[in-house]
């Protein structure tokens, strides 16, 4: 019985990801407002009253690579981007710790918010919970992601891009569940 419990959660964990589709363009942006890495107030409504655009980025932990080096490339182009209006802003369940050390690392200079409570990924319908399995390959390999999150759960956010208009629709979005493919500044800033 256990076993039959055992995988169906397994099956219905692994399904979460693969039926996760991404928000369209044309779509709606939900509105979030919460603390970033500097404790400022980033309130999504007032940010896109104030510049052109926003873009607003998923990203797992400081331990990927793929996401360290995504974020790395945005704060290489920023200037490319702020020029043309937009406002940065990343999203991890990672903690304050996990954030200061992507800062560290990529010496990002924009708003990094901690989605402690998966808020933000789930209104994008960005977050699904790990499988045990690979959860556990994780572990042997030395990252307890959930302790990473300061967490007790196994939730990532499939890496996901999406730049909101100032009407607060969505123009641009990229969603791959293949975690180590972003899109790149030259797509992003050519969607700005």
């Amino acid at each position: 019985m256990k076993k039959i419990l055992f995988t169906a959660f397994i099956i219905f964990t692994a399904a979460q990801l693969f039926a996760q589709t991404a928000l369209k363009v044309g779509e709606k942006a939900p509105l979030f407002s919460a603390k970033d890495n500097n404790g400022k107030l980033i309130d999504l409504k007032k940010v896109l009253k104030e510049h052109q655009s926003v873009v607003l980025f998923f990203y797992r932990g400081q331990w990927c690579p793929f996401c360290s080096k995504h974020i790395k490339n945005l704060q290489d182009s920023l200037q490319v981007l702020t020029a043309k209006g937009a406002y940065v802003i990343g999203v991890s369940p990672e903690n304050a710790a996990g954030i200061d050390k992507t800062i560290a690392k990529t010496k990002a200079s924009f708003s990094i918010i901690s989605d402690r409570d998966y808020g933000i990924m789930k209104a994008y319908q960005v977050n699904y919970a790990m499988e045990p399995g690979l959860a556990d390959k994780y572990k042997k390999g030395g990252l307890d992601v959930a302790l990473a999150n300061g967490q007790v759960d196994y939730v990532l956010p499939v890496p996901a891009t999406y730049i909101i208009g100032r009407d607060g629709k969505i123009k641009f979005a990229y969603f791959d569940k293949d975690y180590k493919k972003r899109p790149s500044v030259k797509l992003l800033e050519a969607a700005l």
